[in-house]
């Protein structure tokens, strides 16, 4: 096997980013592994390195809502595959991961070595998911908001992120080393895009990518 040279894992839970890693860099010893643990670090790995051969994310990375960031990354780093590795391991959660453009999904209770299976198979072009899954074809279900939240430019997504969490256009501006004014420009755009009328509007709307407790399902 030809080893991949960059890999990026997303994640926030250390303990469960150094197991993973600790095992994959014994098998991987010549990839060089980037690691992120909010969506502005994981911007900022993607911009330095969209040579990357696969991203590791965990839909519920600080600072991302649900589905929007892995539609996000397939739209604009459409070389990168995106295996989804999840808490969440519902048949739907599953099904509109995949209908969103992962390339495999990962349960965080799989065990590392099959992680590792998942990780070759889809560094040889296959499709990896759970043997429990059975595909439903359930993904559509938000395919306008997923179709808007696409259209977005990095800028306007990272700027609907900050909007996400509350905060002014001062402090975005500030944050992101531009002019209020230009807050505003692409606030605007940003509404025209997704179809809504102001920010209280745009949450809403991205919301309905979010994941919900409703996700755990019981076997």
């Amino acid at each position: 096997m030809i080893q991949p040279e960059k890999i990026i894992i997303a994640d926030d839970h250390p303990l469960f980013r150094q197991a993973l890693l600790g095992t994959l860099k014994s098998k991987l010893t010549e990839t060089q592994w980037l690691e992120a643990q909010t969506i502005a670090e994981l911007e900022q790995q993607l911009q330095d390195n969209s040579e990357s051969d696969l991203l590791l994310l965990d839909l519920n990375i600080p600072g991302a809502h649900g589905f929007s960031t892995l539609i996000h990354v397939r739209n604009h780093f459409p070389q990168i595959p995106v295996v989804v590795v999840s808490a969440h391991e519902d048949q739907k959660t599953i099904s509109k991961a995949m209908g969103y453009g992962a390339a495999g999904f990962v349960p965080k209770s799989t065990p590392v070595d099959d992680i590792f299976t998942a990780i070759v198979a889809i560094l040889s072009g296959e499709i990896w998911l759970p043997e429990t899954y059975q595909n439903k074809q359930i993904a559509g279900d938000n395919s306008d908001i997923s179709d808007h939240i696409a259209s977005l430019t990095q800028q306007q997504y990272r700027i609907l992120m900050m909007f996400a969490q509350g905060l002014l256009n001062k402090q975005i501006a500030y944050d992101l080393n531009v002019s209020e004014a230009t807050i505003k420009a692409h606030a605007t755009a940003i509404f025209r895009k997704l179809e809504v009328r102001n920010r209280t509007q745009a949450v809403i709307a991205i919301s309905q990518l979010d994941l919900t407790e409703a996700s755990f399902e019981p076997k």
